[in-house]
């Protein structure tokens, strides 16, 4: 075992949990990312599951840092998602937790033409809205912390892949708010770096805000696909302001 500031238990090693377990194994941290199948490609892997309102798991590891990077699927209406992370912040403080990091979303923020920081009012103006921000209070009131992540891109999540050839909801002028998968994977790193100095909550969007058109069709001419349309041409500025996070010493590094 490695020494304790070195154990890592990321919740819901998918697309963003999975390459954070490898990346902080390959440097020496023990590492356990959960999942809901009992059969494991990796040797990190671990069983998660919520059953009979109980959690069934195979974690083991004390004195770690915990990460949830499980999706909240906040629009189907049988997600368990709440019901498992209450559970889960339970567990971690049993197996006494270091500190409990939740990757939310910027999705808790409204849908109106603004500029939105960490100090935006939150309000659930929508039903997707909700599970997100119960998600958020249920960690800041056990003392963890929070990531508002913009859209997600990185491995097999391409834009240019993606959006070709669709028709897309909303404005061909609305600003973008995306971030890159390995620049998550460091904010969560520089969090738990500086967790004592920390904020509760950090916005994690990269600076660049082009328009949708723009900057789909920048990625469909990338990978030789159609451009989608849209269903308006309305001036939509809708922009999520990640800076905060930098006064840590973090830098975004990769291109939307």
């Amino acid at each position: 075992m490695g020494t304790n500031k070195d154990q890592l238990i990321v919740l819901g090693a998918g697309w963003l949990g999975q390459p954070l377990c490898l990346q902080q194994q390959a440097k020496g941290w023990d590492v356990q990312g959960t999942h809901r199948s009992n059969v494991h490609q990796h040797a990190f892997q671990r069983q998660l599951v919520l059953l009979d309102n109980k959690l069934t798991h195979q974690l083991d590891l004390h004195n770690a840092w915990w990460v949830c990077a499980i999706p909240p699927r906040s629009r189907h209406a049988d997600s368990y998602y709440l019901k498992t992370l209450t559970l889960a912040i339970e567990l971690a403080e049993s197996m006494k937790a270091k500190g409990f990091l939740l990757c939310s979303s910027t999705a808790v923020y409204d849908q109106d033409n603004a500029i939105y920081t960490e100090q935006s009012e939150v309000k659930a103006s929508t039903a997707r809205q909700q599970p997100l921000i119960d998600a958020e209070q249920l960690v800041l009131n056990a003392g963890g912390k929070v990531l508002r992540l913009g859209g997600l891109i990185g491995p097999d999540r391409e834009p240019g892949r993606f959006v070709a050839g669709k028709e897309l909801r909303g404005s061909s002028r609305q600003t973008v708010n995306m971030v890159q998968q390995q620049d998550v994977i460091n904010a969560v790193l520089t969090v738990l770096d500086n967790w004592q100095v920390a904020a509760p909550i950090y916005n994690v969007v990269n600076p660049a805000h082009p328009t949708k058109a723009d900057y789909y069709q920048q990625k469909c001419q990338q990978y030789g696909t159609q451009a989608p349309t849209f269903i308006s041409d309305k001036i939509a500025e809708r922009i999520i302001d990640g800076s905060a996070i930098e006064a840590l010493g973090f830098n975004y590094q990769f291109a939307i």
